[in-house]
Parts: C-alpha cells; sequence; structure tokens
C-alpha cells in the first residue's frame, strides 16, 4: 500500500462518524479533496499524504506520535505545522496565531495549509449560492471576522513566496467576499410564509432547538 492509500485509510477511520460544520456531508471528503487539490497541482505523494491527513491531530483522537510512527518525522512534521496547537483558546487567539506562524512555515506546510483553506472557501462558495448571506451562521464568527481571517492566510502564505496554489486562493476569496446579499433581498418571500428562524431550520435543522 503506499503512502497516499495509507493515510486515505487512515483518515477516513480517524474521521468516522464526523461531518462537515452543520451538514450531512461526511467530514473525510475535505481532506480527500485537499490530496487531490495537491495532485493535481503536481506535488509528490509525502505532501498529498500529508494533506490527506492534515486535521487528524486537531480533530480525532490519532495523536502526532501515531502519525510520526506511520508515516515518518516529514509528513507529521507538515500535520503538526497545520494543526493549532490549543483548542481551548478564544477563535481570535487561535486565528492570529495562524496567521503569524505561516508567514515562517515551510514552505510545504504553507502549501497544505493554502489547500486546506482554498477547499474551505470553495465550499463556502457553493453554499453561498445557494442560500446567500445565511452561510455565516455556520460559522463561530461572521463575514466580516472571517474576511479578516482569510485576507490575513493570504498575506502569511505569500510572505515568504508565492505559489501557484496561492493564486487560486487569491482568487477565491476574493469571489467570496466581493458577495453580499442583505437578509431584505434574500429569495425567499413573505407568501412563502416563512420567516428567518424557519429559514435556518430548514437549511440547518436542529439549530434554533434548545436542549
Amino acid at each position: 500500500m503506499n503512502v497516499v492509500d495509507m493515510a486515505l485509510e487512515v483518515a477516513s477511520v480517524a474521521h468516522d462518524k464526523q461531518y462537515r460544520k452543520q451538514t450531512n456531508i461526511p467530514y473525510i471528503s475535505h481532506p480527500a479533496a485537499v490530496g487531490m487539490m495537491l495532485i493535481k497541482a503536481g506535488y509528490g505523494e509525502d505532501l498529498v499524504a500529508a494533506g490527506i491527513l492534515h486535521d487528524t491531530v486537531e480533530d480525532t483522537d490519532l495523536t502526532l506520535e501515531e502519525v510520526e510512527k506511520v508515516f515518518g518525522p516529514k509528513i507529521a512534521g507538515i500535520v503538526e505545522g497545520c494543526s493549532e496547537p490549543d483548542k481551548s483558546l478564544s477563535w481570535e487567539d487561535r486565528k492570529e496565531h495562524t496567521i503569524q506562524f505561516i508567514k515562517t512555515a515551510s514552505e510545504e506546510i504553507r502549501v497544505v495549509s493554502c489547500a486546506d483553506k482554498l477547499h474551505n472557501v470553495r465550499s463556502i462558495l457553493i453554499e453561498f449560492e445557494q442560500n446567500g448571506d445565511l452561510v455565516w451562521t455556520r460559522f463561530k464568527r461572521g463575514r466580516e471576522q472571517q474576511q479578516w481571517y482569510y485576507e490575513n492566510i493570504i498575506e502569511s502564505l505569500g510572505y515568504q513566496s508565492e505559489f501557484p496554489l496561492l493564486n487560486e486562493f487569491k482568487s477565491a476569496v476574493e469571489k467570496l467576499f466581493s458577495k453580499h446579499i442583505s437578509e431584505s433581498d434574500f429569495s425567499i418571500t413573505e407568501d412563502a410564509g416563512l420567516d428567518k428562524d424557519d429559514i435556518i431550520d430548514r437549511i440547518h435543522p436542529n439549530k434554533n432547538k434548545t436542549n
């Protein structure tokens, strides 16, 4: 079994029963897409494997030591560089850490991080086309904070040198944040008999329900 197939197998087990934020989409679709982006961009197997594994240490029970034991120090180092070190910190502190860390990170870490964030932005764009500004209700911080984060990440990713995926990321971020639809412009009208909570409940069942 080559390293990419092994990474897919390990990531699939690690992310089992996990889903993309407030959706029923299996989480493994995200790291698999990141790996495919890296293949398409012409990167080697180690980088592709690291892309597939990039969220395992941050978001599953898999440890960095286990990743290193199976995949070696190079892949483990990239995965570590793409992981937030302290999930107990506030969103702002965690994102500020990432912004600063990426500036001086290795090119391998910056490339995998870029592919990760490029897929996230493309996913938001797809949902924006379907649901407009309601897409921002899925996140801990809204549109303005997300724009601050992604625009600063672009600057950090290109701090040392640029690479092809970064140009794709820039274009996706520019496209996303050039779009804005106010609630009053949303396509569902009063004639549909739906208020804001009804709309959100349709898109994200149980979001407005309390325990």
